[in-house]
């Protein structure tokens, strides 16, 4: 009697199994389907609004940030109130596309060709993974470009630090292109002021030949939310005063 009903559980724990298996398995499948490493984009974040969006950003930092501690996680949470819903942007996100997306979710479109009188202030900021991805994005971005509104190259590859802070010093700019972590450091060494900020566009759907985007990979991921979550930002998505809009490409 005892084997009969131990013999009954296993089985109903595998068909249990079995079901989450399957699931989870059509889960990846769907994932695996959004990847087009053709064109080198995760087609999922064109249905992603706020909400999808900022569950999705919290999964990845619960998944890297394993070194940090509740409270400190809990810090780097963004609500889904603070994500610009872009999904009526019918288009391919890929770098050709930007400025015309750009131009969608901006409320004066022309301004985004000007730049504000404060030098080194600029009223975008895209945030891309690597340097080579920025360099693509600061050549599709060349539109707004004009003589006093430089699109500022922000990002580590062939560029020194010092050479931007004397760039930002002396420089009038727009739009500003750069990496997670070369933009915290501009941020912090006060080169690059946010008084003028009127948008963040995540560059999320380009992924890599690995399938690797911004958002999948810790060295990129981690310092990214860092950005995002800074006080002098964070308060700004949700206010009317100075507002900021946080968008993702």
């Amino acid at each position: 009697m005892a084997t009969e009903m131990i013999n009954r559980k296993r089985k109903a724990d595998d068909g249990e199994g079995g079901a989450k298996k399957k699931k989870r398995s059509k889960k990846a499948r769907d994932d695996e389907g959004d990847l087009d490493v053709e064109a080198g984009l995760n087609r999922a974040f064109e249905r992603m609004d706020g909400q999808l969006l900022a569950d999705h950003i919290a999964q990845k930092v619960t998944r890297f940030g394993t070194d940090l501690s509740s409270v400190e996680l809990s810090d780097l949470y963004i609500s889904a109130n603070a994500i610009k819903d872009t999904t009526s942007f019918q288009k391919p996100r890929n770098k050709d596309n930007l400025p015309e997306f750009l131009e969608e979710f901006s409320e004066n479109p022309t301004k985004l060709a000007e730049a504000p009188k404060k030098n080194g202030s600029p009223h975008t900021l895209v945030v891309a993974g690597a340097g080579l991805r920025a360099a693509d994005l600061v050549r599709s971005l060349r539109k707004f470009g004009t003589k006093n509104n430089s699109v500022a190259k922000l990002f580590a590859k062939h560029f020194k630090v010092e050479e931007q802070v004397s760039f930002l010093k002396k420089s009038r700019t727009g739009i500003a292109v750069g990496t997670p972590q070369r933009l915290i450091d501009l941020i912090e060494n006060e080169s690059l002021s946010l008084d003028s900020l009127k948008r963040i566009v995540v560059d999320a759907s380009h992924i890599d030949q690995k399938k690797r985007g911004v958002v999948d990979m810790r060295e990129t991921m981690m310092p990214l939310i860092k950005l995002l979550t800074r006080k002098e930002l964070q308060d700004r998505y949700t206010a009317e005063e100075k507002h900021v809009d946080l968008i993702f490409y």
